[in-house]
Parts: structure tokens; sequence; C-alpha cells
């Protein structure tokens, strides 16, 4: 046997571990279908409108095109099975086909952020950065269990070295990594801590990467509830930083110091124990089912993909929905609500 032959052999990759020819060719006809920017737009427009639907009409507008365009690329996207679709009356409504639900929110939570993020900074400079960071995240840990003494100093250390890990596998930059290694500790010691009984209501907002939508909702109820009801937010899979058009509205929601100290964070099983209600947004069933917990789904746009006019709108969206959950929260808990 030569060695090329055995080269060869080596290299040959096994036909075991690719995708079927028939699958394959199922998926392309469906990836061939979405490759289109108008249709992705009309697809992230359906799958978040709170009715769970959309018409032609109101399609059309959102485009800024004509019905019998809306109604042909409609009609590419049912083909591939995305879509269902009813007539009433003069109008034609457009759904997601629930067998294909969980696949549309991966495309539009998971894996369009992940094409149009920003690249991480120079990979030699992280290299430089983290190789110092072991022994400023031990002397964080020490000095956090020196001050918070009514609480297990392994415990502590612990979670200061679970909160460094969870943000460091998604951080673009790493110069600011322990002053927020040390904010996220602090929130989740407080969580551990919190007794779900007393105090005031504590919401979480989940979404995949922690850079819009829950970043929004949070700050929204820490704006209209005040102090009367804590917000937290988190990420299943959290981006590297907030998206710019969500750090400027909140901005406007927060002013700037506060806007510019937000981040995205890992969700964790503490911060859902210490919630009363948790709001999932476009993550799917990622939150551990904890017994007393409140949840509920809100189907709003992710703002990282959006238009300005379209972030607006999100921003409309995700604030009345903050509104009622306000009110509801504040009733539950007093009798009835008094906020502004």
């Amino acid at each position: 046997m030569t060695n090329s032959t055995v080269l060869a052999d080596e290299c040959a990759p096994s036909s075991t571990h690719a995708i079927g020819v028939d699958a394959a060719t199922s998926l392309s006809g469906t990836l061939k279908s979405l490759a289109d920017p108008l249709r992705l737009r009309m697809l992230s427009a359906i799958a978040t409108d709170p009715r769970g639907e959309a018409c032609v009409c109101d399609l059309a507008e959102l485009a800024d095109v004509s019905q019998p365009t809306v109604s042909h690329h409609l009609k590419k996207l049912k083909e591939t099975g995305l879509l269902l679709s009813e007539r009433r009356g003069t109008w034609v409504y457009y759904r997601i086909a629930p067998s294909r639900r969980a696949a549309v929110t991966a495309l539009l939570d998971s894996f369009a952020p992940a094409v149009t993020a920003d690249a991480l900074e120079d990979v030699g400079d992280r290299v430089a950065a983290l190789s110092t960071m072991d022994a400023r995240v031990t002397r964080l840990a020490h000095e956090l269990a020196d001050e918070l003494t009514g609480l297990s100093r392994d415990l502590v250390v612990a979670i200061v070295r679970e909160s460094y890990a969870g943000l460091v596998r998604s951080a673009k930059l790493t110069q600011h990594m322990i002053p927020l290694t040390e904010r996220f500790a602090r929130q989740r010691l407080a969580d551990l801590s919190r007794d779900r009984g007393s105090g005031v209501p504590q919401v979480l907002f989940v979404c995949v990467a922690n850079a819009g939508r829950s970043q929004l909702a949070a700050a929204l109820v820490n704006q209209i509830a005040g102090e009367k009801v804590v917000a937290r937010s988190a990420g299943s899979t959290p981006a590297s930083e907030v998206h710019p058009h969500v750090r400027s509205v909140l901005t406007q929601i927060e002013g700037e110091q506060d806007a510019s100290d937000a981040y995205p964070k890992p969700l964790t099983d503490d911060a859902v124990r210490a919630a009363d209600v948790v709001i999932t947004m476009g993550c799917g069933d990622v939150c551990p089912i904890i017994p007393g917990v409140r949840y509920e789904d809100w189907a709003v746009g992710d703002p990282a993909l959006a238009s300005p006019e379209g972030v607006a709108a999100i921003r409309a969206d995700i604030e009345s929905r903050v509104r009622t959950l306000v009110d509801a929260l504040l009733t539950d808990q007093t009798g009835f609500a008094h906020h502004d």
C-alpha cells in the first residue's frame, strides 16, 4: 500500500455524518425561497405580529410595494411549508405553520443576529488580556466575600467565578470584564438571597441575545413602575454588546449613564427562581420551570434587525405590554394600581 493510498483512506470523509440527499434537497429549496430580503422582512413581520398573523394589506404597507408583489412572495414562502393562509372576505391572512414555528424562531432570533454581528476584537489582544484575568477575578471574589459576610465565602467565590465565565464567553471586549463581573455577581447573589414571598414584585425578561427586546422591556418597567417593580433581563445566548439601535433608545428611557452601563447577561437558574414573572421574547422554552413563577411569552419584533421606524414601533409595542403588566402586578400586590 502506498503512502498516497493511506492518506486518501485517512482523509476520506464519512458519508454517514452528512445530511441525507433528500433532506439536503428539501432544505436547499426552503433556503432558496428565503434568499430575498423582502421575504425575510415579511416572514419576520408575520412571526412577531401580536395577532399571530398578518394580512396582505399590512405587508404591502410594510414593504412599500404593490399587493400583487407581496402575494407573489408570500406564495413562494407558502409553497415551502413555512406559511399557512386563510381567506376572509377580500383579504388573505398568513401565519407561521405550527410545524415550522421553532425553525423560524431560530432563524430570526439566533441565526440572523449572529451573521449580522460585528467582528470580535483582535484575537492577539484578547488572548493577552485574558492571560491576566484569572488573578483579577480571584482578587475580586475574595474582596466580595470579605464584604458580604452574611453569605458563605465559598458561595460568593463560586458565584464570582461562574459570573466571569458566563460573561467572557460572549464578551467582545475584555477591558471592562472585571467591573461587569462584579455587577453580574452582585445581582446573582441578590437573587439567591431574595424571598419571592416578600418585597416588591420582580420580573425577568429573557430573549436570545439580551441585546434588544429584553433590555428595552426591563428599562421600560423601571421607568414606568419606578421602585415598585424590579426588572431584570438575560439572554439564552448573550451577544457581545447591546445593539446600537437599542442603546440609543435606552438612552432616551434611562439617560446616557444608565444606557451606557447596559450589557448582555447570560440566563441563570437563580435569576428565574428569584422572579415572580418570567417573560420570554422569542427564545423558546429555555427557562427552567420553577413552582410559583408565572410565565408569559411575548411575540415582539427584534430591534437589532429593524429599521429606525421599526425600532420605534417595537418600543411602542413593548411599552404597551409593559404598562399592562405593571398594572397587573401592582393590582395583585396592593389591590389597586398606582403609577404614572
